[in-house]
């Protein structure tokens, strides 16, 4: 388990080439951009990435930027809990030049208060092989309840201290602070040499936290580690040059995972400097996580209407739970919307406060059910749904399934419509397990015999070899114009 703050990192690539002229700042045009996953996030993608089953406890909040991280996370492997969270997403915009930055744009505003966790959450956390606390200043690592846990649980514990965040849970196993952030956690005074103010700084957060042992980062110089005893090890590196953004991250999780294994402190730390190394060697975050190719859309379709795109449905969401209402979800494809699809939406709607529909992209809807489909274009089936009554918001996604949609509304109830209730075999939703992250329910509502999109693109196809259809027209012409004359 990794535990902490995430935000959504974007490296902006560009080149320079002239002056602004109201300004003698210079000018960057962007050619690339890339978003991925920071802070405890991408410690956990780190993880995942070396083949954990690796489940991130962090604060999101409902805004685009949020619905963002939930698909790059579910893209990487990574089970996200979801605490809520008050304001914006965090976001760290890193803006390059021929691989150098050239300036760091943060937003997301004052640090808002993550909301309580889930028993599911809880129970993981006490199940859990290793836990990885990746704090980033942002409140998730000072959650009383989650502190609770963290104290309670057998499992060895990974603190990343931030020197804004909270002291680690005493007896953790090892605490991973960088230089800068261990002299200052420790108020170590200047003078004396570099391993000399380490090992005191260590030597201090050690004993003020009851950990097991402290480890100090040096950047390109490895690490010096305090643990029992009064004399440190100093684990070198290898010469590594490159992006060190992300080293730390890549150092906690290795460490992580090599004490899940069951490794001594020790050999925890000398693989970790080694993975951390090698990821520097190797070319940073930009090799680690390369970017997926331009034709890929992103996960989460953001553009539309007032009630269509993630801007919408986290504005509908968030205050419906300001207000202690429930949330209501359900989705599909709704190709031709039809009174079965007009009946699902309306029952679902009964059960709270809001209703918001995650519809299949185009892409999605195609690599579901074959290449002639969808018969009517997202555009079209979002307008359509956000015009019924019943229908609040719109989140188009582009995946398989809207597992990275629901992590990111966390609704309370989830709707499907179908005959699952009707006996027979397991009938378990396959949403269940997500909703069950922050105490969700997933139900069936009944749903009505006799109307089925395939059916009707079937029954116009069969009006148009006939001779029925319109003559001329194209394939999805045809089926339209049939349904709407009244085809079954």
């Amino acid at each position: 388990m990794v535990l902490g703050d995430t935000l959504l990192d974007r490296d902006v690539e560009g080149l320079v080439n002239r002056l602004c002229p109201d300004s003698p700042v210079p000018v960057l045009d962007e050619t690339t951009s890339v978003d991925r996953p920071g802070g405890a996030g991408l410690a956990a993608v780190f993880a995942a990435a070396q083949g954990a089953e690796v489940a991130l406890v962090t604060a999101v909040a409902d805004d685009a930027g949020g619905a963002r991280l939930g698909a790059l996370l579910a893209a990487a492997g990574v089970q996200l809990y979801a605490l809520p969270l008050a304001g914006a997403t965090p976001e760290k915009i890193r803006l390059r030049v021929r691989g150098r930055v050239l300036l760091r744009h943060d937003r997301g505003g004052a640090t808002g208060v993550p909301g309580e966790p889930s028993e599911a959450v809880l129970r993981l956390l006490a199940a859990a092989s290793a836990v990885l606390v990746s704090d980033y200043g942002r409140g998730v690592a000072g959650q009383s309840a989650l502190r609770a846990a963290l104290a309670a649980t057998r499992a060895p514990v990974v603190w990343d201290p931030h020197p804004r965040g909270p002291a680690a849970v005493p007896g953790v196993h090892l605490a991973t602070p960088n230089e800068p952030e261990a002299r200052e956690l420790a108020k170590t005074p200047p003078g004396g040499s570099r391993l000399a103010n380490a090992s005191r700084s260590a030597q201090a957060l050690r004993r003020r936290w009851q950990a097991g042992a402290v480890a100090v980062t040096l950047g390109g110089d490895g690490a010096l580690l305090c643990h029992a005893g009064s004399t440190p090890l100093v684990v070198p590196a290898p010469a590594a040059e490159g992006d060190t953004c992300g080293a730390g991250d890549r150092f906690a999780a290795a460490a992580t995972l090599a004490l899940a294994r069951g490794a001594l402190v020790s050999e925890a730390v000398q693989e970790a400097v080694a993975e951390a190394s090698a990821y520097v060697a190797g070319g940073g975050v930009a090799a680690a996580l390369p970017a997926p190719p331009v034709a890929v859309a992103p996960a989460l379709v953001t553009a539309g209407g007032d009630l269509i795109g993630t801007a919408a449905a986290g504005e509908v969401v968030s205050r419906v739970r300001a207000a202690g209402g429930t949330v209501v979800a359900t989705g599909g494809c709704f190709d031709l919307l039809h009174a079965g699809h007009l009946a699902t939406l309306q029952a679902a709607r009964r059960l709270g406060d809001c209703l918001v529909v995650c519809l299949n992209s185009d892409a999605s809807v195609t690599g579901l059910k074959g290449s002639e489909r969808p018969v009517v274009s997202q555009g079209d089936r979002s307008r359509l749904l956000a015009a019924l009554g019943c229908v609040d918001a719109v989140l188009i996604f582009d995946e398989p399934t809207p597992h990275a949609a629901l992590s990111w509304l966390r609704p309370d109830i989830w709707v499907k419509g179908g005959d699952y209730a009707s006996g027979g075999g397991d009938q378990t939703l396959p949403e269940s397990e997500i909703l069950a992250r922050w105490g969700g329910h997933t139900v069936v509502v009944p749903y009505l015999d006799g109307r089925s999109t395939t059916d009707m693109i079937a029954a116009a196809r069969a009006g148009w070899a006939a001779g029925t259809a319109t003559p001329g027209g194209t394939a999805r012409e045809t089926v339209v114009r049939s349904t709407a004359k009244g085809a079954r």
